[in-house]
């Protein structure tokens, strides 16, 4: 098996702006997902010899400069006078073809490219465990007592504890979600938005996280 090696940035940041959908020219409606991806900033170059490893930190989104504490305002003084609120690292081959204070942009891409997106899902908060793991509940009857509860999560006389794992209530949504293989439908330039189709993870102007797939 080989993997085809990619000689440039695999990826971008942006934000997702909402959803629409798209006619194409056979007549066939696609729903598509609108995200504002780029231009980003190279902020450092890593590479193998110091870093261990080859990869670009990328910089998005510009934020005032009376937030960013003195190291960061020192960090992003190397690549320009603004600062930016979200940095992300992407691997590439090549260090020495790029530069700090470069601008990475969808040139990247083309239309009809399959891509990764990953994102945060929505954060809902202490959740139960019919919302957070899809239990379906006890009788909704007179007399019953197990509405919305989880029922008996211990065991007998031994182990004697709950083991670990259990589907409990907890903490739900703000997870890093991926999904992979998803078709560009357009790409415009001039306004820096990406059209992708179907849904993103992520809630609206969250951040977007746009790879390039390795051909195998």
């Amino acid at each position: 098996m080989n993997v085809e090696t990619i000689n440039m940035c695999r990826g971008i940041l942006g934000k997702k702006m909402g959803m629409t959908g798209l006619f194409t020219p056979e007549g066939k409606y696609v729903p598509v997902t609108v995200v504002q991806a780029g231009p980003c900033v190279v902020t450092q170059i890593k590479t193998d010899d110091v870093d261990g490893y080859n990869a670009l930190q990328l910089a998005f989104i510009e934020k005032k400069q009376g937030l960013v504490n003195k190291p960061g305002k020192g960090h992003f003084k190397k690549s320009g006078e603004a600062c930016y609120k979200y940095l992300r690292e992407f691997p590439i081959e090549n260090p020495d073809e790029y530069k700090l204070g470069q601008e990475i942009t969808l040139d990247l891409f083309k239309t009809g490219e399959r891509i990764d997106v990953s994102g945060a899902s929505k954060g809902r908060g202490f959740s139960g465990v019919i919302k957070r793991h899809g239990f379906h509940g006890g009788k909704k009857t007179h007399g019953s007592h197990s509405h919305r509860i989880p029922g008996s999560i211990g065991c007998s006389a031994w182990p004697a504890k709950v083991i670990k794992g259990k589907k409990m209530p907890g903490q739900y949504g703000n997870d890093k979600i991926t999904i992979k293989n998803l078709e560009i439908i357009d790409i415009r330039p001039e306004d820096h938005t990406i059209l992708i189709k179907g849904s993103l993870p992520g809630y609206r102007s969250g951040l977007i996280s746009i790879k390039k797939r390795k051909v195998i």
